[in-house]
């Protein structure tokens, strides 16, 4: 099987789907940023100097996903019909999770634009919390799931 980004020379190149049906596609995606229990603890109270952190990495992670085409070099310009952006506060782990679900009904998958909402989403949360802790690590965003597509299903069974 060849590579489907490059071209018979070897030059880089956008895949061409017009030929390729429209189907459903839905692709879940997920992240964290772990920091130092104080940060936890002023995103939970709702004190951190730059306002809701969680609300602005949601909305963050929204345009993102509207974005991906601008980011990344080879993906497509698609129309998006649905990105959800759920945060959640883990106290006990010191850590913000992130899981970000995208829909389509389109001609290629929207894997990339699940994990880009995850991964602008982790980047918001860095940069509102950046002052007062900037040990902060974003880590393990993957893919969770994907359907539709020649391709099929994918489920992840496994922790990497």
């Amino acid at each position: 099987m060849g590579l489907s980004h490059v071209d018979e020379k070897g030059n880089a190149r956008m895949v061409d789907v017009s030929g390729k049906i429209h189907t459903e596609r839905v692709a879940v995606a997920s992240g964290r940023v772990r920091m130092k229990e104080e940060t936890i603890e002023m995103i939970h109270n709702g004190t951190m100097p730059k306002g809701d952190v969680l609300a602005t990495a949601r909305i963050a992670g929204i345009m993102g996903a509207k974005q991906t085409y601008k980011l990344i070099p080879m993906c497509h310009n698609m129309p998006i019909d649905g990105i959800k952006v759920d945060i959640e506060v883990d106290r006990e782990k010191c850590a913000v999770n992130i899981k970000a679900t995208a829909v389509c009904v389109w001609k290629t998958g929207i894997e990339m634009e699940a994990l880009t909402a995850v991964s602008v989403a982790a980047l918001t949360l860095y940069d509102m919390c950046k002052a007062v802790d900037k040990s902060m690590v974003i880590e393990d965003v993957k893919l969770l799931k994907k359907t539709g597509g020649k391709s099929g299903e994918y489920n992840r069974v496994e922790e990497i």
